[in-house]
């Protein structure tokens, strides 16, 4: 035990009672083994220290080693190494998978460093893009989802491959009912036929996450229930665990990869996915913009009814979400009002025999979700056309809140003033705007993007132009062009206001969605200029700065005092913070212990190669015993050092 306590004090570890007797055991070993080596004689010679440095290296690399194998070293820790392996080993396996698929579709060229945005061939592009889309489709429906994400990011791919990514289709075959079954009966605590008073087993569609099925609850009102897949959430971590080591990769090894930073993408792509896997999430957000619709709704009648005009709204609000049934709902099953209607990528007849105002649709779908952008935060993130609906009161309906995007109350507030310029077709104010949205580097040509933004207004904002993808891509080629970052969130809102196009395009061809923008802008600042609203922001304003000018006599006070008795100093404190100082600590003792270890080194081989020296027996010299134990320090040191820098790395 003493070797134990001696080993994991050296290594910096907490280890459970288990693994300290193990380590106790292994040293014990170790030191019989190098003395059974050194003779029956070794423990009544100076070459004892020896014999116990070697036993406290063993001791200190099985810490190592299993520290490696089982997070936290504890009883509980040992008992998951069997399950450990068997993931890796399933983990190699799907790793050996894909490997084939980018061999089998000729993506080496992709991943090996040389592919540059702009600088390939045209057709070489083309070819590249259709083999990376075929293989994504082949991974299976995680890298087919990340392959959806990058479809939108028109920062960060070539047009053509976001064309390509943007046909990205995964076949997906229902779970056998057996098994949804099982999965309803754990969550609900009760078999579906307990629980509903009609459940079809037959899916009405099947995601590569969940499948959707329709019931009818006791009291008679018809619901939909979205249940998960049985392991879903375990495939996906599996290949998200090896998106993170191949984005790893591509940061160490390409310049590209390193440009679009991989891991940061993955990381968001991670989190969203994580969100997607938990259906508490999906019931929050569609509960969150429900909220947001209706408080709008409320806000449109009131200063509706303010005016006088008798234009006040007294319909039902335009665009309808499903209600979420808490009390049914968990992680893995999420039960929601049945909203009787028609997807639009099926709708075409519905608009045609029920004579339904397509442009009316159209201006209520985006409306809806810019009010979810600029006024409530968080948003629909994927609104393509099978996730609206045509309902049977004539209005819209809004599905599938797994996804969605968050915009902090800064970013809407720039995103308000980039609609603001984009409705004036004002370059400066687009510029200035736009450069409040993204993250850019020190010593940007200003006057440049300034220009280069007018050019872009000119040919995507000047009346009568199409938008489309296309000016998407171009805006986002100029913030690639002078080295800005887009936000992931603000990648998100793009993504959803190029996804609603196609929904938009679905509900009226031809529909100018930068006209509308311009539209919503404008009475979006005619709202915000009215005396109601400038009223609660002057006193929303003063309740924060009132209490700074309170103080504000008292401070002033206090320097003029220091001032006029020469007392006025300014101090500033290096390494004030704690975390600075102890990181400061950290590398100054790493340093230490490897030179420590190094010199130890070197001169236990200096010392063993000497000859002469004091005899202590027939064969053993002083500067021998001094040689290898020296060697033994400079072996405990470095291997403390190397061990500290891995884990902090992990």
């Amino acid at each position: 035990m003493i070797m134990a306590v001696v080993a994991r004090r050296l290594l910096g570890l907490r280890i459970g009672t288990v693994r300290a007797l193990l380590t106790g055991l292994v040293g014990l070993l170790s030191a019989a083994v190098v003395g059974t080596a050194m003779g029956p004689d070794a423990g009544q010679t100076p070459l004892v220290t020896v014999q116990l440095g070697a036993a406290l290296l063993a001791a200190m690399l099985f810490l190592v080693l299993s520290e490696g194998a089982v997070a936290g070293g504890s009883m509980q820790g040992m008992a998951r190494l069997p399950g450990a392996l068997r993931r890796r080993v399933t983990r190699s396996r799907r790793y050996t998978q894909l490997s084939r698929i980018a061999v089998r579709h000729r993506l080496r060229r992709f991943l090996n460093g040389r592919f540059r945005r702009g600088t390939a061939d045209p057709r070489e592009q083309a070819a590249l893009a259709r083999s990376l889309r075929l293989a994504l489709e082949e991974a299976g429906a995680t890298f087919v989802k990340l392959g959806q994400v990058l479809s939108s990011r028109y920062d960060l791919l070539p047009d053509v491959f976001i064309h390509e990514l943007s046909s990205l289709q995964h076949e997906v075959t229902a779970e056998p009912w057996a098994d949804i079954e099982q999965v309803l009966a754990e969550e609900l605590g009760a078999s579906p036929t307990e629980v509903f008073a009609e459940f079809n087993p037959e899916p009405l569609a099947a995601g590569s996450i969940a499948q959707v099925h329709r019931a009818r609850l006791h009291d008679g009102r018809a619901v939909a229930v979205k249940v998960q897949r049985p392991g879903a959430r375990q495939v996906v971590e599996r290949d998200l665990d090896i998106l993170f080591q191949l984005s790893d990769m591509l940061d160490r090894h390409t310049d590209w990869g390193r440009t679009i930073g991989a891991r940061e993408l993955v990381q968001g792509f991670a989190t969203s996915l994580d969100e997607e896997l938990d259906f508490h999430t999906e019931a929050r957000n569609t509960a969150a913009v429900a909220a947001q619709i209706a408080k709008n709704e409320a806000t449109t009648r009131s200063e509706a009814d303010e005016k006088g005009d008798g234009a006040a709204p007294r319909g039902l609000p335009p665009v309808r979400l499903p209600k979420v049934f808490e009390k049914l709902s968990s992680e893995r099953v999420l039960v929601i009002e049945w909203l009787e209607g028609t997807t639009l990528n099926r709708a075409d007849s519905v608009l045609e025999a029920r004579g339904l105002d397509r442009t009316a649709l159209a201006r209520d779908l985006l409306n809806c979700l810019l009010r979810q952008i600029m006024e409530g935060g968080v948003f629909h993130a994927d609104p393509h056309p099978g996730n609206i609906l045509i309902l049977e009161d004539g209005r819209l309906g809004m599905l599938d809140f797994g996804s969605v995007g968050r915009i902090d109350a800064l970013l809407r507030t720039s995103m308000r003033s980039l609609l603001l310029a984009i409705d004036r077709n004002d370059p400066l104010a687009l510029s200035d705007s736009l450069l409040e949205l993204v993250e850019r580097p020190e010593g940007i040509d200003e006057e440049r993007f300034k220009r280069a933004m007018g050019r872009f207004a000119a040919r995507h904002l000047a009346p009568g132009a199409r938008p489309g993808h296309e000016m998407f891509a171009d805006l986002f080629l100029i913030v690639a062009r002078f080295g800005l970052t887009v936000p992931p969130e603000i990648a998100a809102a793009f993504r959803s206001l190029a996804t609603v196009e196609g929904s938009l395009e679905r509900l009226n061809p031809g529909f100018d969605i930068v006209e509308e923008a311009r539209t919503f802008a404008t009475n979006e600042l005619t709202r915000r200029l009215s005396p109601k609203q400038l009223t609660r922001s002057l006193t929303d304003e003063a309740a924060v700065v009132l209490p700074m000018l309170m103080r504000l006599p008292r401070r002033l006070e206090r320097i003029t005092g220091a001032l006029e008795q020469g007392r006025f100093s300014v101090g500033v404190r290096l390494l004030a913070d704690e975390r600075d100082r102890r990181f400061i600590r950290g590398i100054v003792r790493d340093v230490l212990f490897a030179f420590l270890g190094g010199l130890a080194g070197l001169m236990g081989i200096m010392l063993l190669s000497t000859d002469g020296g004091p005899q202590f027996a027939n064969s053993l010299r002083l500067f021998e015993i001094f040689g290898y134990n020296m060697l033994l320090i400079s072996s405990v040191l470095v291997l403390r050092v190397l061990f500290t820098v891995a884990k902090t790395d992990r």
